[in-house]
């Protein structure tokens, strides 16, 4: 039986044009992807200087609107300058130095017999800076007899302990914050807000790979969000530039960002501006931002007198201000902090011990912290009228002026309690119903005319309507020292020893007949005018001021600060009878 031989297909050979047609697909193919690439590698390219010129104008830019600070004057202290010790003290309490055995840390004080021994705050006046100190005053007889160094022994001339702030004039979008320098941040703060929020903050680049693989595996395994992978850097883009919508195009820009903020800035700057910036929770329409504010506000101290459980409880108000509000949900705030505390440990900023002794340590909320707490309303509003006048709104409210005041707090308390302690007794002795007298005080100093003290009513505490600045009564014999200073201002007319007729006089102003009298019902003839002022004569008074001219008088008034509308009365008969032109100022 023959055999059939088969033999494979001859393979059809590539010809030269379908080679070329399979190197052209590739070649495309290749170009094209280059050309995507390049295109966008250029366009992500000028985007990345795009968003480094936003990244550079608003960081170098940034301008926070700062709200204005008033502050009372400083209590200067000197050998031989009246003061109790019980007044010091008090001082000291209104400033809210702490009394301790302890004078390790700024603001803080203590007694030993008749002397006070207190470390004041560093402080910067208007004409220079105060730095931290411990001093010794020695008070006997209600004098300082002897104030020296508590350091070297040394005398000292003069020390000022830094002014309560008694207002604050806030940003029109309620923002409000405490700038702090780099070395002004606490060691510990610092330490604890890495330990918790960004371990490798001085190694990363602005993004922390290691740290987005662990989230991303944390949050696979449990199904949902549970940790995040935002270093402080991107956090800061986020609060400085960026909206809070959460998506992955938003976030992409926030990692570029981040990542073009930490190669132009150290990141020392770059955590400054954080501390500065950060939310921390809200004071009704006003907003709490940077750790100086906040520090202030939940517990009514400056940042560098935090104890450990202070500082671990703003860190931990970070993960949520509204959720650890210290204030509405303590239970949850404190859970909170323990954790950060526990963090602190395991990463050993702190030991074991001071994580158990500062877990066990209370909140430490203060209310009223970060605010004045309106001590002095009406004294308050003579200075806002001063600055409206004086100042534009909108330096008030973001320039983070620092207004020193003439308020005297020891003399405001001790006109308080004169107001407070004399009017129930005049309500008593005329047989007025308790609460039916008013009254206002202005106390001011005989040297520099400057304003140490005022109360606007009988509620010293009340801030709406202000007797010592709007109650409009006759001006009495207020108007005398103005009359015999118009007279003295003419020295060709008139001298000390001028005389002056006491005499009665009878004026028609409009319908009514007014007919003065002298406070004892007398008159005195021909007086020298030094004795007329020294007496305080009325009817000599009114003579001179007719004499002078009432035009001169009511200028005066108006060269010595007088803005209320002031009526003339501009002729007068030999018979008594006065026209009166409207008023005029």
């Amino acid at each position: 039986m023959a055999q059939a031989k088969i033999t494979p297909p001859t393979p059809r050979r590539s010809t030269p044009s379908r080679r070329r047609r399979g190197l052209g697909i590739w070649a495309a193919l290749f170009s094209t992807v280059f050309l995507l690439a390049l295109t966008a590698g250029l366009g992500l390219g000028l985007y990345g200087v795009h968003l480094d010129k936003v990244v550079r104008s608003k960081f170098e830019g940034k301008r926070w609107a700062l709200p204005a600070r008033v502050y009372a004057r400083p209590l200067e202290l000197y050998v031989g300058r009246p003061l109790t010790q019980d007044a010091l003290v008090g001082e000291l309490r209104r400033l809210k130095y702490r009394e301790t055995a302890d004078l390790g840390r700024a603001g803080s004080f203590n007694t030993d017999g008749d002397r006070v021994l207190i470390r004041t705050r560093p402080f910067r006046y208007w004409d220079g800076a105060e730095s931290e100190r411990l001093i010794s005053v020695q008070i006997a007889d209600g004098v300082i007899t002897d104030m020296r160094s508590g350091g070297n022994g040394r005398d000292l001339a003069l020390v000022r302990l830094d002014p309560a702030l008694i207002a604050s004039i806030y940003p029109t979008h309620n923002e409000d914050r405490v700038l702090l320098r780099r070395q002004q941040l606490p060691p510990l703060l610092v330490k604890a807000l890495l330990a918790v929020e960004d371990r490798s903050f001085y190694q990363h680049l602005g993004v922390d790979p290691k740290a987005i693989l662990r989230a991303a595996f944390e949050n696979l395994m449990a199904g949902r969000t549970v940790q995040g992978a935002s270093t402080l850097t991107q956090q800061l883009v986020k609060n400085f530039y960026l909206t809070q919508e959460r998506t992955l195009e938003r976030k992409a820009k926030e990692a570029y960002m981040a990542v073009l903020l930490d190669h132009r800035y150290s990141k020392d700057e770059i955590l400054t501006a954080y501390a500065n910036e950060v939310y921390l929770g809200q004071d009704g329409s006003r907003a709490i931002h940077g750790f100086g504010l906040a520090s202030r506000f939940y517990f009514d101290r400056d940042i560098d007198e935090l104890s450990t459980p202070q500082v671990a409880l703003l860190v931990a108000i970070l993960k949520g201000p509204g959720e650890y509000n210290p204030r509405r949900h303590p239970d949850k705030a404190t859970e909170r902090r323990n954790l950060v505390i526990e963090l602190m440990a395991h990463h050993q900023v702190i030991s074991a011990a001071e994580a158990e002794q500062a877990k066990s340590a209370p909140l430490g909320i203060k209310d009223g912290g970060a605010k004045p707490a309106g001590d002095y309303p009406s004294f308050i509003q003579l200075v806002r009228r001063q600055l409206q006048r004086d100042y534009r709104e909108e330096d008030l409210r973001s320039e983070g002026l620092r207004i020193f005041t003439t308020l005297d707090p020891l003399i405001q308390t001790q006109t308080e309690t004169a107001v407070q302690t004399r009017l129930p007794k005049l309500d008593a002795q005329r047989g007025y119903k308790r609460g039916t007298l008013e009254t206002a005080a202005v106390v001011t100093s005989v040297s520099q005319g400057e304003v140490l003290a005022l109360v606007g009513g009988r509620d010293t505490d009340y801030a709406g309507f202000n007797r010592a600045l709007d109650a409009v009564r006759s001006v009495g014999s207020a108007i005398k020292p103005v009359v015999y200073l118009t007279a003295l201002s003419q020295p060709e007319r008139f001298s000390l020893l001028t005389p002056i007729a006491d005499r009665p006089i009878s004026l028609r102003i409009g319908g009514q007949l007014w007919q003065p009298k002298n406070y004892d019902r007398r008159t005195h003839g021909t007086v020298p005018l030094y004795r007329a002022l020294a007496k305080s004569y009325n009817l000599a008074t009114i003579n001179l001021g007719l004499q002078v001219g009432v035009d001169q008088v009511a200028d005066m008034l108006g060269r010595l600060g007088v803005v209320r509308p002031v009526k003339r009365v501009r002729r007068c008969a030999r018979s008594g009878r006065c026209s009166m032109p409207p008023a005029s100022r």
